[in-house]
């Protein structure tokens, strides 16, 4: 690789020197060689230019699902790796989301060997119970030391508090991160929308934020008790903001996410029974998001994902009580989150995270390895399935105005070009 990135604003908070800074950026076999105000390519130099380009670091996923294994219809690794490269996006922590989801040290290796060689980093979840099933832990040590980040019995909550418990006490042996999906399915019984008006409307049955908030505020006691560290994924609920608001003034070792179609939209897109808005957890109404985009902007919800879950077109298109959960969205989440906030919050949001998960964030300096993302993030277009480049297209922002365009992404030694 001998590229030359000519008039690239940079857009980079935590780099004092070159943040909102315009310059070239020569990249010599995977290594920023240099970045000045102007460069002369050298010989068999690429010289890449682009409309109003702009780079920051390579963008990072908390929260990504593909197929591979057991699924492979729905997505390859190595397709939703690429998907995920177009999309801006260098590193994702997969989902234990396959068949079998990983429990072992052996699966947590066969997932990263899978990836090897790939533009975009992936970094395995294990299981955090035997089989995803809530009764015995996985192995927990053994999956960390394979390479697994964080252990997680994906969308499902963990009903045995005691199980919980141990779990934390367990981890800080070897510093692992505890996931616990924030749903009381008692509460929440055979809801598959949030309650409120509109599901009482539609005569749809429905989750109450309660149903959250509950196993929230749980979890969060369990976690003062015992200490350890706590991840809550895909929070959806004003009052879930507070809750670890005040668990972190506590001092709490807490994280937590949010799914960017939970920021834009709320369950008013339900009143045409499209099952593409049907996810978990259920998108809310209107006071939810005004407190989940504050909640971001103060610091209180840590990152925000894509929540990318490919799902077959049988598995969606059925009636809405039957229908599946989940929307893909790598390839919309640039686009959407910079319709609701400004491109530095945008790109910081997009970069962040990858401390939580014991992983170094890349930096813009010379004679570092170029983990970059570079993009327009102005311009403006309607999102279509020619966007797709997942195996699945079941994504909810399909007909949405967008905001940006991701040009490319370089990371590994290796340029992936949108065309």
């Amino acid at each position: 690789m001998n590229i030359l990135l000519k008039s690239a604003k940079i857009i980079d908070k935590d780099n004092e020197v070159l943040h909102l800074k315009t310059r070239d950026i020569h990249i010599k076999n995977g290594v920023i060689a240099k970045i000045a105000a102007k460069i002369e390519p050298e010989s068999k130099t690429q010289v890449i230019k682009h409309k109003n380009l702009h780079v920051s670091i390579g963008w990072f996923d908390s929260s990504v699902s593909f197929g591979e294994p057991g699924y492979e219809e729905r997505e390859t690794i190595e397709n939703g790796l690429r998907t995920a490269a177009l999309s801006g996006f260098t590193d994702v922590i997969l989902n234990p989301s396959t068949h079998p989801s990983p429990d072992s040290s052996s699966d947590i290796v066969y997932l990263k060997s899978a990836a090897t060689g790939l533009a975009t980093n992936l970094y395995p979840l294990g299981n955090l119970t035997m089989k995803a099933d809530g009764i015995d832990l996985a192995e927990l040590y053994d999956m960390k030391n394979a390479g697994a980040v964080g252990f997680y019995d994906y969308k499902l909550p963990m009903t045995n508090a005691n199980l919980l418990k141990v779990a934390l006490q367990y981890v800080q042996n070897f510093d692992g991160l505890v996931y616990s999906f924030p749903l009381d399915t008692k509460i929440a019984g055979k809801g598959i929308v949030n309650e409120g008006e509109v599901s009482t409307k539609l005569g749809l049955k429905g989750i109450p934020t309660l149903a959250e908030e509950l196993q929230i505020a749980r979890d969060l006691f369990i976690l003062e008790y015992t200490g350890g560290k706590l991840h809550i994924p895909t929070i959806s609920t004003a009052n879930s903001v507070k809750l670890i608001a005040d668990a972190k003034k506590k001092g709490l070792n807490v994280s937590c996410s949010v799914a960017i179609h939970n920021l834009v939209y709320t369950d008013s897109v339900l009143e045409e029974f499209d099952s593409i808005y049907k996810v978990m957890p259920p998108l809310r109404t209107k006071k939810d998001t005004k407190a989940l985009l504050k909640g971001l902007k103060d610091g209180t919800i840590d990152f925000v994902t894509s929540d990318h879950t490919p799902m077959n077109i049988e598995e969606k298109r059925v009636e809405f009580d039957n229908a599946s959960n989940g929307t893909i969205g790598l390839e919309s989440a640039f686009g959407s989150l910079n319709q609701l906030l400004d491109i530095e919050t945008v790109i910081t949001l997009l970069s962040k995270g990858r401390e939580r998960y014991g992983l170094k964030s890349p930096e813009i300096t010379e004679g570092e390895a170029a983990c970059l993302t570079l993009f327009n993030p102005n311009e403006t277009y309607v999102f279509t399935e020619k966007h797709i480049e997942s195996t699945s297209k079941n994504s909810m922002f399909i007909g949405a105005e967008l905001k940006g365009r991701v040009y490319s992404t370089i990371n590994n030694n290796q340029h992936i070009k949108n065309d």
